[in-house]
C-alpha cells in the first residue's frame, strides 16, 4: 500500500481557451473540474497503474465535499482516508492558451487549519503508517500548519520504518529535507532555491548533504536527473509534447514509487517517472496520463548512468 499525504488539497478547474490575452474577455471552449492537490493526483496514477494508494489529508467545506464526490467517480481505486476540517478548500484555478500550449495557474490560499485538527490529522496518519509501503508528502502548507509540518510527518514515517518521498517546496522543504527523507523531488528552480546553487547535479549532491537520501529533480523536458547513494542517472523526454504540463511531476512521482513497490533498480524507477509525466502533458487534467504514449513512450526513454554520488 502506498499512503498519500495533501495537507492542501484542491479542486482543480482547467479552462481551455483558444488565446489568452490580458485585459479581455475569454470565451471558454472546455472546462473541466476534478479532485486536486499533488498528493491526490499521485494517487490517481497510482491506482490506474494497478497500486493499493490511500489518499489522506484535509479536506473542508463544500468545495471539500465536491472535491470527495470527485473522487468516488474518477478515482474509484484510491481509498478516500481524508480528514473533515472547518475550513474551506480551495480551488485552482488553469487557464490553458491553445495558441501557445502555455498554461496560466491561479491557487487559493486553502482552509486556516487549527492545532487540534492537526492533532487529530497526526493520529489518523500514524494509523495509517502501520502496513504502508510508502508515503508521499505533496504540496504545500495551509494556513495555520506549523512550517515544519512535514519535517515531524518524515520522522514518523522513518519510526515507523516506512519510505518516504517528500514534494514540496521553499520553507517547507528546508524544514522536511533536515528530518532525512528517503527522496525529495524538486523542479530546478525549488532545488536553486533550496540549495543556491543553479547546476543541477551540483545542487542536488548539496541537497542530499542536507539530508535527503536521494534527489530526483525535474526540468521539463530535460526530464529527470536522479542522485542517490547508489549513482546518478539521467533520462531526458523522448519527445517533446504539446499539451497542459499540470500534474506531470505527480505523474513522475507515481512513477518512482510504483517503481519502488515493485522492487525496480533506480533506472526502471526513471524512465518509468519520465514516461508518465511526458504521458500526463496529453491528457485532459492533472491526475491522469495518456496510457497508450505512456505505453509508447517507456521503451524510448533512455537513461544514461553519471558518476557516483558524493
Amino acid at each position: 500500500m502506498i499512503v498519500t499525504v495533501t495537507l492542501n488539497a484542491a479542486l482543480d478547474v482547467t479552462y481551455h481557451v483558444p488565446r489568452l490575452t490580458a485585459h479581455a474577455t475569454h470565451r471558454v471552449s472546455d472546462v473541466t473540474a476534478r479532485p486536486g492537490g499533488k498528493g491526490l493526483n499521485v494517487s490517481r496514477v497510482l491506482a490506474a497503474l494497478g497500486h493499493e494508494t490511500v489518499a489522506t489529508g484535509l479536506a473542508g467545506g463544500r468545495t471539500g465535499e465536491a472535491l470527495r464526490e470527485g473522487m468516488a467517480a474518477a478515482a474509484p481505486g484510491v481509498t478516500d482516508a481524508l480528514m473533515t476540517v472547518r475550513g474551506e478548500t480551495r480551488r485552482t484555478v488553469a487557464v490553458v492558451d491553445a495558441a501557445s500550449g502555455d498554461t496560466t495557474m491561479f491557487n487559493e490560499p486553502g482552509p486556516l487549519v487549527g492545532a487540534e485538527e492537526w492533532a487529530a490529522f497526526l493520529r489518523r496518519y500514524a494509523e495509517l503508517l502501520d502496513g504502508a509501503r510508502a508515503v508521499a508528502l505533496c504540496g504545500s502548507l495551509p494556513p495555520g500548519l506549523p512550517v515544519g509540518a512535514y519535517a515531524e510527518l518524515v520522522r514518523a514515517a522513518r519510526t515507523a520504518g516506512v519510505y518516504v518521498l517528500l514534494d514540496t517546496s521553499g520553507e517547507a522543504l528546508r524544514r522536511g529535507i533536515a528530518a532525512r527523507p528517503d527522496a525529495i523531488k524538486p523542479n530546478a528552480d525549488e532545488l536553486a532555491q533550496l540549495t543556491g546553487l543553479t547546476e543541477p547535479l551540483r545542487a542536488s549532491g548539496e541537497a542530499r548533504r542536507r539530508g535527503a537520501r536521494a534527489v530526483v529533480a525535474s526540468a521539463g523536458p530535460a526530464g529527470l536527473l536522479a542522485v542517490a547513494e547508489e549513482g546518478v542517472w539521467q533520462a531526458p523526454v523522448p519527445e517533446r509534447l504539446e499539451g497542459n504540463p499540470t500534474g506531470a511531476g505527480d505523474s513522475a512521482v507515481a512513477g518512482l514509487l510504483s517503481g519502488l513497490a515493485e522492487d525496480l533498480p533506480w533506472p526502471d524507477r526513471l524512465a518509468r517517472a519520465v514516461a508518465l509525466s511526458a504521458a500526463t502533458v496529453l491528457a485532459p487534467a492533472a491526475g491522469e496520463f495518456d496510457h497508450k504514449a505512456y505505453e509508447r513512450l517507456l521503451p524510448l526513454t533512455e537513461v544514461t548512468e553519471g558518476h557516483k554520488a558524493a
